[in-house]
């Protein structure tokens, strides 16, 4: 059940950030990386579908999430990608091609190369509260990182630093959804609330939001969607394996099937990403 569940919110996923991009794209530039941007985008129906395909997506990855570990879950989600894909050709009438059956064969493969050579368990104790926060302030560091950097670059060269850097995020939420259902099985709702768990996953979530909006705003999809969707399984697995008691296979065969695909899972996004049929707009005449 774990694979219905995250494929069924890729599937949304997916169809989501279409949809979201479609909207995004005709925001004005002014208002990248700020919450105007969400409230205006807030009165545009599609993009109000989007955000109602991605809550959905969100809330069937968290029950992925509470049924299976991070490491198994995360490559799953990266599926989205051949769900916004194939929503995309139809819209463009493009052809799949060549570069896109490439793309679909290489992220396909590696999802399934890494999913069957890890075959991660849960059956290490979480760690501590020290490593438990210096995974995560490295990864929201590395993604803090990748906001400065884009805040010095034209208007058209931001969006693939703004999504990886919402990617990053989006990984460390996944990882605090999994925490979440373990509190809330353990010891109840009212311990959650107490915690500090559910208010950070929520500002993790906003902040996430406005810095994939930004970038969908900045440039076209192709531009954004190879970073995210790269992003987030990255980080959610070194959270997952960092903190979460996650464990993978560590013989010389399997890891080299799990490099293998995860390296297979990345070059098929952005095979993926940039083909001819993914929507946006040329924006490179664009500057700040």
């Amino acid at each position: 059940m774990v694979y219905v569940f995250a494929l069924a919110a890729a599937c949304l996923l997916g169809i989501g950030f279409v949809l979201q991009q479609h909207a995004a794209e005709r925001a004005p530039a002014a208002e990248v990386l700020r919450f105007r941007l969400l409230w205006d985008l807030a009165h545009n129906g599609v993009w109000l579908g989007g955000i109602g395909c991605m809550v959905a997506g969100q809330l069937l990855s968290a029950v992925a999430l509470a049924k299976g570990e991070l490491s198994r879950v995360e490559p799953l989600l990266v599926t989205n990608l051949l769900f916004a894909f194939a929503l995309a050709r139809r819209l463009s009438g493009q052809r799949i091609g060549a570069s896109g059956w490439a793309g679909v064969l290489l992220l396909g493969g590696g999802v399934i190369a890494f999913t069957l050579a890890g075959r991660s368990s849960a059956g290490a104790a979480e760690a501590g509260a020290f490593r438990q926060w210096t995974v995560i302030g490295l990864v929201i560091g590395i993604a803090l990182v990748l906001i400065g950097a884009a805040r010095h670059l034209p208007l058209f060269e931001e969006p693939p630093l703004l999504a990886a850097a919402a990617g990053m995020l989006y990984g460390v939420q996944d990882a605090l959804t999994r925490m979440s259902s373990g509190i809330i099985g353990s010891e109840g709702v009212v311990a959650l609330l107490v915690s500090w768990v559910p208010y950070t996953l929520v500002a993790l979530a906003v902040t996430g939001l406005l810095l994939v909006q930004s970038a969908f705003e900045a440039g076209p999809l192709r531009m954004s969607l190879p970073a995210l969707t790269a992003a987030e399984p990255l980080a959610g697995i070194a959270c997952g394996v960092g903190f979460l008691g996650d464990r993978l296979r560590t013989e010389a065969l399997a890891l080299a099937w799990q490099v293998t695909g995860l390296v297979a899972i990345v070059a098929g996004v952005f095979v993926l990403a940039r083909h001819p049929a993914m929507p946006g707009r040329d924006t490179t005449a664009e500057s700040r």
